[in-house]
């Protein structure tokens, strides 16, 4: 795959999801992005007004995290958390699935959930990606995840919260490549530490990628482009 440093930054969905990332990390990261020019930062809803000062006419996007990690609140709060963070100036939502529902088999509960929240955060003109925790999904049960995002309209899939047992795989990135059905996009997330993995997930069918590495893997590709030009 042929990247630049430009097209991957644009790709990269730069991420402090730490449980003791402070103001100033918060900070630190929307500066990084907005030199990088990153597809958004991906912060906690408390950072969120924070962030929207910091990056105040930069064009930068902000995106946080709805019912992270566990998925398992009420479809309520998860409403009013997309309402919060839509006053705050987020513009994508990152929504963790009710897993533990689809694991169950109660998928009327997820569907019925996943299109109220969409619809929520779409009048709001928020962009949506739907976190499914594959790690704790079988095949079967990752397909499901799948046409259940498709028939809610969101604009992304997504893999990992980077909390569970495993992160993002590239065959289950490819499962999904193969068997999507229209336009929905994947987002691969969780343990995403290199270039080599970065490129390997965007080969297998991903368009996003959620890293908290995202400076070091678009300065690893600037520095293999330096060596081959004789410049590193």
């Amino acid at each position: 795959m042929n990247l630049t440093p430009a097209t991957l930054a644009a790709a990269l969905d730069s991420t402090n999801l730490r449980l003791d990332a402070s103001a100033a990390d918060i900070t630190a990261l929307c500066h990084e992005a907005a030199a990088h020019r990153f597809a958004c930062v991906m912060i906690y809803p408390a950072s969120v007004p924070h962030a929207t000062r910091v990056l105040a006419g930069t064009g930068i996007r902000i995106g946080t995290v709805i019912g992270f990690p566990s998925g398992r609140f009420s479809t309520g709060a998860k409403a009013a958390e997309i309402d919060a963070m839509h006053a705050a100036g987020a513009h994508e939502v990152d929504i963790v699935m009710n897993y533990a529902a689809l694991r169950d088999g109660d998928t009327g509960a997820v569907a019925a959930e996943l299109r109220a929240l969409t619809q929520r955060a779409h009048g709001h003109g928020q962009l949506v990606k739907v976190i499914v925790e594959t790690c704790y999904l079988d095949a079967d049960q990752r397909l499901t995840a799948l046409r259940l995002c498709e028939d809610a309209g969101v604009e992304f899939i997504k893999t990992s919260t980077g909390f569970g047992s495993a992160g993002a795989k590239v065959d289950h990135i490819a499962a999904w490549a193969a068997a999507r059905r229209g336009d929905i996009r994947i987002k691969a997330s969780g343990g995403i530490k290199t270039l080599a993995d970065a490129r390997a997930l965007l080969a297998a069918g991903a368009v996003r990628l959620g890293t908290s590495s995202a400076a070091a893997i678009v300065a690893e590709l600037n520095g293999g482009a330096a060596a081959a030009a004789g410049g590193y």
